[in-house]
């Protein structure tokens, strides 16, 4: 009788270590990408994860607003790609791989182009700018719960997230 309870304990065991292992957790930033052959013929590649608002204010309790660098994303750093040598707001940007970071203050927001691109997402020293692009943020049209990257066939990058838009222009 004892080997026959524990042979059941053992398979009820076994199935539940089972279902547990079988359902896979959604992560709380995941991965997401854009990439489009804009206009210009330059082909743009973004590589980020996806935090979500959840009820947070963002610049107070989330991502800085206070002069401190942010990683544009979640986890890893953002990678940001040409396939060509480009400008971005008119100022030139060589074909190749960087990290994206974003500096906020004041409605500016500035993008900073890394040439360290393949790290954590808080990793970041200014001696490894390649480029920094400063525009104004405005409000989207609609809210997005998730930080989102967007191309347009102009050539324009937005990024999104919550009640904030800014981005630039690759030509």
């Amino acid at each position: 009788m004892k080997k026959l309870l524990f042979f059941l304990a053992g398979i009820c065991l076994v199935i539940g270590v089972s279902a547990q292992n079988g359902e896979k957790k959604k992560p709380a930033s995941p991965p997401a990408s854009v990439s489009k052959t804009v206009k210009s013929g330059v082909t743009v590649s973004i590589n980020y994860s996806q935090p979500s608002v959840k009820g947070r204010t963002i610049g107070k309790d989330v991502e800085p607003t206070d002069g401190k660098v942010w990683r544009a994303g979640a986890n890893k750093t953002t990678l940001f790609e040409l396939s060509k040598d480009a400008t971005i707001n008119g100022k030139p940007l060589p074909a190749g791989k960087y990290g994206l970071h974003v500096l906020t203050g004041n409605g500016d927001w500035t993008f900073i182009f890394s040439k360290k691109w393949d790290q954590w997402g808080t990793e970041y020293n200014e001696a490894d700018d390649a480029l920094r692009v400063t525009v104004k943020s405005k409000k989207p049209e609609k809210f997005a719960e998730a930080l989102t990257y967007t191309i347009g066939d102009n050539g324009q990058v937005s990024l999104l997230w919550g009640d904030h838009e800014a981005g630039f222009t690759v030509k």
